[in-house]
Protein backbone atom coordinates (compact mmCIF):
# COMPACT_ATOMS: atom_id res chain seq x y z
CA UNK A 1 0.00 0.00 0.00
CA UNK A 2 1.36 3.42 -0.96
CA UNK A 3 0.40 6.40 1.20
CA UNK A 4 0.77 9.89 -0.27
CA UNK A 5 2.20 12.64 1.94
CA UNK A 6 3.36 16.17 1.28
CA UNK A 7 6.37 15.73 3.59
CA UNK A 8 7.97 12.78 5.35
CA UNK A 9 10.37 13.65 8.17
CA UNK A 10 12.76 10.85 9.16
CA UNK A 11 13.72 11.13 12.82
CA UNK A 12 11.88 12.64 15.81
CA UNK A 13 14.90 13.98 17.61
CA UNK A 14 15.54 17.72 18.05
CA UNK A 15 15.98 18.30 14.29
CA UNK A 16 12.94 16.32 13.18
CA UNK A 17 10.71 17.83 15.86
CA UNK A 18 11.74 21.41 15.09
CA UNK A 19 11.25 20.82 11.36
CA UNK A 20 7.76 19.30 11.66
CA UNK A 21 6.56 22.00 14.04
CA UNK A 22 7.78 24.71 11.66
CA UNK A 23 6.10 22.99 8.72
CA UNK A 24 2.69 22.73 10.36
CA UNK A 25 2.82 26.24 11.84
CA UNK A 26 3.47 27.47 8.29
CA UNK A 27 0.47 25.63 6.89
CA UNK A 28 1.89 22.30 5.67
CA UNK A 29 -0.24 19.78 7.55
CA UNK A 30 -0.03 16.60 5.44
CA UNK A 31 3.13 15.27 7.06
CA UNK A 32 4.33 12.27 9.01
CA UNK A 33 7.37 11.92 11.28
CA UNK A 34 8.97 8.48 11.55
CA UNK A 35 10.99 7.54 14.63
CA UNK A 36 12.61 4.16 15.32
CA UNK A 37 12.71 4.61 19.13
CA UNK A 38 9.60 4.08 21.31
CA UNK A 39 9.54 7.80 22.20
CA UNK A 40 10.14 11.08 20.40
CA UNK A 41 12.97 13.33 21.62
CA UNK A 42 16.02 11.48 20.38
CA UNK A 43 19.27 11.65 22.33
CA UNK A 44 17.90 14.52 24.46
CA UNK A 45 15.88 12.03 26.51
CA UNK A 46 19.03 10.77 28.20
CA UNK A 47 20.78 14.17 28.52
CA UNK A 48 19.49 15.04 31.99
CA UNK A 49 22.14 17.74 32.55
CA UNK A 50 21.26 21.37 31.92
CA UNK A 51 22.75 23.83 29.42
CA UNK A 52 20.17 23.47 26.64
CA UNK A 53 17.89 26.19 25.34
CA UNK A 54 19.88 29.33 26.12
CA UNK A 55 19.98 30.40 22.47
CA UNK A 56 16.57 29.11 21.44
CA UNK A 57 14.43 29.79 24.50
CA UNK A 58 16.51 32.24 26.52
CA UNK A 59 16.60 29.94 29.53
CA UNK A 60 18.58 26.97 30.80
CA UNK A 61 16.86 23.61 30.32
CA UNK A 62 17.76 19.95 30.66
CA UNK A 63 17.69 17.77 27.56
CA UNK A 64 14.30 16.18 28.35
CA UNK A 65 12.83 19.62 29.12
CA UNK A 66 14.08 20.97 25.80
CA UNK A 67 12.67 18.01 23.87
CA UNK A 68 9.35 18.20 25.72
CA UNK A 69 8.82 21.77 24.51
CA UNK A 70 8.72 20.48 20.93
CA UNK A 71 6.89 17.24 21.77
CA UNK A 72 4.09 19.21 23.46
CA UNK A 73 3.86 21.64 20.55
CA UNK A 74 3.77 18.78 18.04
CA UNK A 75 0.94 17.17 20.00
CA UNK A 76 -1.03 20.43 20.12
CA UNK A 77 -0.60 20.82 16.36
CA UNK A 78 -1.84 17.28 15.75
CA UNK A 79 1.36 16.11 14.07
CA UNK A 80 1.48 12.38 13.28
CA UNK A 81 4.60 10.81 14.82
CA UNK A 82 5.10 7.10 14.18
CA UNK A 83 7.35 5.72 16.93
CA UNK A 84 8.93 2.24 17.05
CA UNK A 85 8.99 2.45 13.25
CA UNK A 86 12.07 1.79 11.16
CA UNK A 87 12.74 3.36 7.78
CA UNK A 88 14.39 0.60 5.76
CA UNK A 89 14.73 2.41 2.44
CA UNK A 90 14.53 5.84 0.83
CA UNK A 91 14.40 5.79 -2.96
CA UNK A 92 15.65 8.48 -5.30
CA UNK A 93 12.04 9.26 -6.27
CA UNK A 94 11.13 9.93 -2.61
CA UNK A 95 9.41 6.65 -1.74
CA UNK A 96 10.02 5.76 1.91
CA UNK A 97 9.60 2.17 3.07
CA UNK A 98 8.74 1.85 6.77
CA UNK A 99 8.47 -1.24 8.94
CA UNK A 100 6.88 -1.58 12.38
CA UNK A 101 4.84 -4.09 14.40
CA UNK A 102 1.77 -3.44 12.22
CA UNK A 103 3.49 -4.25 8.95
CA UNK A 104 5.29 -2.56 6.07
CA UNK A 105 4.23 0.82 4.66
CA UNK A 106 5.42 2.80 1.67
CA UNK A 107 5.05 6.59 1.73
CA UNK A 108 5.23 8.59 -1.48
CA UNK A 109 6.40 12.08 -0.50
CA UNK A 110 6.57 15.35 -2.36
CA UNK A 111 9.50 16.30 -0.10
CA UNK A 112 11.64 14.50 2.49
CA UNK A 113 13.56 15.90 5.46
CA UNK A 114 16.44 13.73 6.66
CA UNK A 115 16.91 14.17 10.43
CA UNK A 116 18.36 10.82 11.51
CA UNK A 117 21.03 12.25 13.80
CA UNK A 118 24.37 10.55 14.39
CA UNK A 119 26.00 7.59 16.12
CA UNK A 120 29.19 7.12 18.12
CA UNK A 121 32.50 5.75 16.98
CA UNK A 122 33.30 2.47 18.72
CA UNK A 123 36.46 0.72 19.84
CA UNK A 124 36.50 -1.16 16.55
CA UNK A 125 36.41 2.10 14.59
CA UNK A 126 39.59 3.37 16.24
CA UNK A 127 41.37 0.01 16.54
CA UNK A 128 42.56 -0.16 20.17
CA UNK A 129 44.56 -3.39 20.59
CA UNK A 130 44.16 -5.84 23.47
CA UNK A 131 41.60 -8.27 24.84
CA UNK A 132 37.81 -7.94 24.58
CA UNK A 133 36.52 -7.85 28.17
CA UNK A 134 33.30 -6.42 29.58
CA UNK A 135 33.47 -2.87 30.90
CA UNK A 136 34.07 -0.94 27.65
CA UNK A 137 31.31 1.49 26.69
CA UNK A 138 30.80 4.41 24.37
CA UNK A 139 29.93 7.57 26.29
CA UNK A 140 26.36 7.61 24.96
CA UNK A 141 25.74 4.00 25.96
CA UNK A 142 27.13 4.70 29.45
CA UNK A 143 24.86 7.75 29.65
CA UNK A 144 21.85 5.64 28.66
CA UNK A 145 22.64 2.98 31.28
CA UNK A 146 23.05 5.51 34.09
CA UNK A 147 20.37 8.07 33.22
CA UNK A 148 17.65 5.91 31.66
CA UNK A 149 18.14 2.38 32.98
CA UNK A 150 19.56 3.33 36.41
CA UNK A 151 22.48 0.91 35.94
CA UNK A 152 25.96 1.93 37.10
CA UNK A 153 28.64 1.01 34.57
CA UNK A 154 31.68 0.80 36.87
CA UNK A 155 33.67 2.08 39.83
CA UNK A 156 37.17 2.84 38.54
CA UNK A 157 36.83 4.66 35.21
CA UNK A 158 39.13 5.92 32.47
CA UNK A 159 37.58 8.05 29.72
CA UNK A 160 39.22 8.15 26.29
CA UNK A 161 38.39 11.30 24.35
CA UNK A 162 37.31 14.70 25.60
CA UNK A 163 34.18 15.17 23.50
CA UNK A 164 31.28 16.84 25.27
CA UNK A 165 29.45 13.62 26.14
CA UNK A 166 32.64 12.17 27.59
CA UNK A 167 33.24 15.27 29.72
CA UNK A 168 29.65 15.29 30.94
CA UNK A 169 29.85 11.59 31.81
CA UNK A 170 33.04 12.21 33.78
CA UNK A 171 31.02 14.48 36.06
CA UNK A 172 27.94 12.25 36.05
CA UNK A 173 29.86 9.12 37.04
CA UNK A 174 31.68 11.06 39.76
CA UNK A 175 28.37 12.25 41.20
CA UNK A 176 27.16 8.63 41.20
CA UNK A 177 30.15 7.55 43.29
CA UNK A 178 32.63 6.31 40.71
CA UNK A 179 36.25 7.42 40.63
CA UNK A 180 37.15 8.89 37.25
CA UNK A 181 40.90 8.36 37.20
CA UNK A 182 41.58 10.48 34.10
CA UNK A 183 40.22 11.75 30.82
CA UNK A 184 42.73 10.87 28.10
CA UNK A 185 42.79 12.98 24.92
CA UNK A 186 44.88 12.26 21.82
CA UNK A 187 44.85 15.86 20.60
CA UNK A 188 46.83 18.66 22.29
CA UNK A 189 43.52 20.35 23.12
CA UNK A 190 40.09 19.29 24.37
CA UNK A 191 37.44 18.35 21.81
CA UNK A 192 34.66 19.58 24.08
CA UNK A 193 33.30 23.01 24.88
CA UNK A 194 35.46 25.07 27.25
CA UNK A 195 32.59 25.35 29.73
CA UNK A 196 32.37 21.55 29.97
CA UNK A 197 36.10 21.23 30.66
CA UNK A 198 35.68 23.69 33.53
CA UNK A 199 32.39 22.42 34.94
CA UNK A 200 32.91 18.68 34.44
CA UNK A 201 36.65 18.18 35.01
CA UNK A 202 38.29 21.11 36.77
CA UNK A 203 35.47 21.53 39.28
CA UNK A 204 35.89 17.87 40.28
CA UNK A 205 39.71 17.68 40.09
CA UNK A 206 39.59 15.12 37.29
CA UNK A 207 42.88 15.10 35.34
CA UNK A 208 42.81 15.82 31.59
CA UNK A 209 45.80 14.16 29.92
CA UNK A 210 46.31 15.87 26.56
CA UNK A 211 48.42 14.31 23.78
CA UNK A 212 47.82 10.83 25.26
CA UNK A 213 45.92 7.78 24.06
CA UNK A 214 45.06 4.23 25.12
CA UNK A 215 47.46 1.74 23.50
CA UNK A 216 46.36 -1.51 25.14
CA UNK A 217 43.45 -3.10 26.99
CA UNK A 218 43.81 -5.98 29.47
CA UNK A 219 41.28 -8.21 31.17
CA UNK A 220 39.70 -11.60 30.63
CA UNK A 221 36.06 -11.36 31.68
CA UNK A 222 36.08 -7.80 33.08
CA UNK A 223 38.44 -4.98 32.20
CA UNK A 224 41.47 -4.99 34.54
CA UNK A 225 43.63 -2.19 33.18
CA UNK A 226 44.44 0.06 30.26
CA UNK A 227 47.84 1.25 29.11
CA UNK A 228 48.18 4.84 28.01
CA UNK A 229 51.06 6.60 26.27
CA UNK A 230 52.00 10.06 25.06
CA UNK A 231 51.66 10.72 21.32
CA UNK A 232 53.72 12.83 18.97
CA UNK A 233 52.42 15.57 16.68
CA UNK A 234 51.33 12.87 14.20
CA UNK A 235 49.29 11.05 16.84
CA UNK A 236 51.72 8.12 17.08
CA UNK A 237 52.57 6.68 20.55
CA UNK A 238 56.02 7.68 21.85
CA UNK A 239 58.15 4.76 23.01
CA UNK A 240 59.04 4.77 26.68
CA UNK A 241 56.06 6.87 27.77
CA UNK A 242 53.54 4.09 28.44
CA UNK A 243 51.81 3.80 31.79
CA UNK A 244 49.40 1.12 33.03
CA UNK A 245 46.24 2.27 34.86
CA UNK A 246 44.20 -0.22 36.86
CA UNK A 247 40.49 0.27 36.14
CA UNK A 248 37.27 -1.68 35.61
CA UNK A 249 35.66 0.61 33.03
CA UNK A 250 36.75 2.38 29.85
CA UNK A 251 34.38 4.97 28.37
CA UNK A 252 34.98 6.02 24.76
CA UNK A 253 34.14 9.55 23.65
CA UNK A 254 35.95 9.47 20.32
CA UNK A 255 33.66 11.17 17.85
CA UNK A 256 30.29 11.02 16.15
CA UNK A 257 29.31 9.91 12.66
CA UNK A 258 26.14 11.09 10.86
CA UNK A 259 23.62 8.25 10.33
CA UNK A 260 23.64 8.36 6.55
CA UNK A 261 23.08 4.74 5.47
CA UNK A 262 19.64 5.68 4.11
CA UNK A 263 21.20 8.61 2.26
CA UNK A 264 23.82 6.36 0.67
CA UNK A 265 21.19 3.87 -0.46
CA UNK A 266 19.20 6.70 -2.05
CA UNK A 267 22.26 7.82 -4.00
CA UNK A 268 22.70 11.13 -2.19
CA UNK A 269 26.16 12.66 -2.56
CA UNK A 270 28.07 12.77 0.74
CA UNK A 271 30.89 15.01 1.95
CA UNK A 272 34.11 13.07 2.61
CA UNK A 273 34.90 15.17 5.70
CA UNK A 274 31.56 15.55 7.47
CA UNK A 275 30.10 12.24 6.23
CA UNK A 276 26.88 14.24 5.85
CA UNK A 277 25.07 15.16 2.65
CA UNK A 278 26.36 17.70 0.15
CA UNK A 279 23.78 20.51 0.29
CA UNK A 280 23.03 23.89 -1.23
CA UNK A 281 22.09 27.01 0.72
CA UNK A 282 18.53 25.67 1.06
CA UNK A 283 19.87 22.49 2.71
CA UNK A 284 18.67 20.54 -0.32
CA UNK A 285 20.73 17.45 -1.12
CA UNK A 286 21.81 16.21 -4.55
CA UNK A 287 18.33 14.69 -4.93
CA UNK A 288 15.72 17.35 -5.65
CA UNK A 289 13.13 17.60 -2.88
CA UNK A 290 15.25 15.81 -0.27
CA UNK A 291 16.62 18.05 2.48
CA UNK A 292 19.00 17.34 5.39
CA UNK A 293 19.44 19.05 8.76
CA UNK A 294 20.81 18.53 12.25
CA UNK A 295 23.49 16.00 13.15
CA UNK A 296 22.83 13.88 10.07
CA UNK A 297 24.19 16.82 8.06
CA UNK A 298 26.97 17.94 10.39
CA UNK A 299 27.71 17.26 14.06
CA UNK A 300 26.64 20.29 16.09
CA UNK A 301 27.89 21.40 19.49
CA UNK A 302 24.61 23.08 20.57
CA UNK A 303 21.12 21.61 20.14
CA UNK A 304 19.80 25.17 19.72
CA UNK A 305 21.71 25.36 16.43
CA UNK A 306 20.20 22.01 15.41
CA UNK A 307 16.71 23.45 15.89
CA UNK A 308 17.55 26.60 13.94
CA UNK A 309 18.97 24.56 11.07
CA UNK A 310 15.89 22.31 11.04
CA UNK A 311 13.58 25.32 10.86
CA UNK A 312 15.62 26.61 7.93
CA UNK A 313 15.19 23.24 6.18
CA UNK A 314 11.44 23.35 6.81
CA UNK A 315 11.16 26.82 5.30
CA UNK A 316 13.08 25.60 2.24
CA UNK A 317 10.65 22.68 1.93
CA UNK A 318 7.71 25.09 2.02
CA UNK A 319 9.19 27.14 -0.83
CA UNK A 320 9.87 23.92 -2.73
CA UNK A 321 6.27 22.70 -2.33
CA UNK A 322 4.98 26.11 -3.44
CA UNK A 323 7.11 25.95 -6.57
CA UNK A 324 9.11 28.94 -5.34
CA UNK A 325 12.33 27.07 -4.65
CA UNK A 326 15.37 29.23 -5.15
CA UNK A 327 17.77 28.62 -8.00
CA UNK A 328 20.08 25.69 -7.38
CA UNK A 329 23.52 26.62 -6.13
CA UNK A 330 25.81 27.79 -8.90
CA UNK A 331 28.59 29.25 -6.74
CA UNK A 332 30.78 26.50 -5.30
CA UNK A 333 31.97 26.87 -1.70
CA UNK A 334 35.10 25.08 -0.49
CA UNK A 335 37.22 24.92 2.64
CA UNK A 336 40.64 26.51 2.37
CA UNK A 337 43.63 26.71 4.71
CA UNK A 338 42.76 26.13 8.35
CA UNK A 339 39.12 25.21 7.67
CA UNK A 340 38.15 21.55 7.94
CA UNK A 341 34.80 21.87 6.16
CA UNK A 342 32.17 24.47 5.31
CA UNK A 343 28.41 24.14 4.72
CA UNK A 344 26.63 24.81 2.38
CA UNK A 345 28.65 23.43 -0.51
CA UNK A 346 26.98 25.67 -3.10
CA UNK A 347 25.05 28.94 -3.01
CA UNK A 348 23.12 30.98 -5.56
CA UNK A 349 25.01 34.16 -4.73
CA UNK A 350 21.74 36.07 -5.04
CA UNK A 351 20.56 36.13 -1.43
CA UNK A 352 21.89 36.27 2.12
CA UNK A 353 23.66 33.05 3.10
CA UNK A 354 24.48 31.36 6.42
CA UNK A 355 27.74 29.41 6.57
CA UNK A 356 28.75 26.93 9.29
CA UNK A 357 32.18 25.37 9.60
CA UNK A 358 34.89 24.00 11.87
CA UNK A 359 38.57 24.84 11.89
CA UNK A 360 41.28 22.17 11.69
CA UNK A 361 43.19 23.17 14.84
CA UNK A 362 43.34 25.84 17.52
CA UNK A 363 43.94 29.34 16.19
CA UNK A 364 44.64 32.56 18.08
CA UNK A 365 44.21 36.11 16.77
CA UNK A 366 43.09 34.84 13.38
CA UNK A 367 41.01 36.07 10.48
CA UNK A 368 38.33 34.02 8.76
CA UNK A 369 38.35 35.11 5.14
CA UNK A 370 35.75 34.63 2.40
CA UNK A 371 37.64 34.74 -0.89
CA UNK A 372 36.28 35.00 -4.44
CA UNK A 373 39.04 34.47 -6.95
CA UNK A 374 41.89 36.50 -5.47
CA UNK A 375 39.64 39.00 -3.71
CA UNK A 376 38.77 38.84 -0.02
CA UNK A 377 35.12 39.88 0.03
CA UNK A 378 34.63 39.58 3.79
CA UNK A 379 36.80 38.95 6.87
CA UNK A 380 35.93 38.16 10.46
CA UNK A 381 38.41 38.54 13.34
CA UNK A 382 38.57 36.03 16.18
CA UNK A 383 40.61 36.00 19.38
CA UNK A 384 40.43 32.22 19.42
CA UNK A 385 39.07 29.48 17.16
CA UNK A 386 38.71 25.90 18.38
CA UNK A 387 37.80 22.74 16.41
CA UNK A 388 35.28 21.79 19.10
CA UNK A 389 33.19 24.92 18.50
CA UNK A 390 31.23 25.40 15.30
CA UNK A 391 31.66 28.76 13.61
CA UNK A 392 28.50 30.26 12.11
CA UNK A 393 28.62 33.45 10.01
CA UNK A 394 26.21 35.32 7.75
CA UNK A 395 27.01 37.05 4.48
CA UNK A 396 24.66 39.46 2.77
CA UNK A 397 23.64 39.13 -0.87
CA UNK A 398 25.37 42.44 -1.61
CA UNK A 399 28.65 40.98 -0.34
CA UNK A 400 28.26 37.87 -2.51
CA UNK A 401 27.33 39.77 -5.67
CA UNK A 402 29.46 38.75 -8.63
CA UNK A 403 31.14 35.79 -6.89
CA UNK A 404 31.87 32.87 -9.22
CA UNK A 405 33.32 30.65 -6.50
CA UNK A 406 33.99 30.99 -2.82
CA UNK A 407 36.81 29.78 -0.57
CA UNK A 408 36.79 30.07 3.20
CA UNK A 409 40.28 30.19 4.74
CA UNK A 410 42.13 31.22 7.88
CA UNK A 411 44.94 33.74 8.02
CA UNK A 412 46.84 34.80 11.12
CA UNK A 413 46.35 38.43 12.06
Amino acid sequence: MILDKDVVVIGAGPAGLAACVELVKSGVKDIVVIEREPFAGGILNQCIHDGFGVVKFGEVLTGPEYAQRYIDEAKELGIEILTSSMVVNVSCDKEITVMNSKGIYVYKAKAVILAMGCRERTRGAIGIPGTRPAGIFTAGVAQNFVNIKNIMVGKQVVILGSGDIGLIMARRLTLEGARVIAVVEKMPYSNGLARNVTQCLEDYDIPLLLSHTVVNIEGKERLKSVTIAKVDDKGEPIRGTSKKIDCDTLVLSVGLIPENELSKDAGIELDDITQGAVVDENLQTSIEGVFACGNVLQVHDLVDHVSNEAEKAAKSVIRYLDGKSDQQGIVSVKAGMGVRYVIPHTISGKKDAIFSMRVDRQWADAKLNFISGKTVIKSFKYKRLNPSEMVVVNLKASELKGAKSLEVAISED
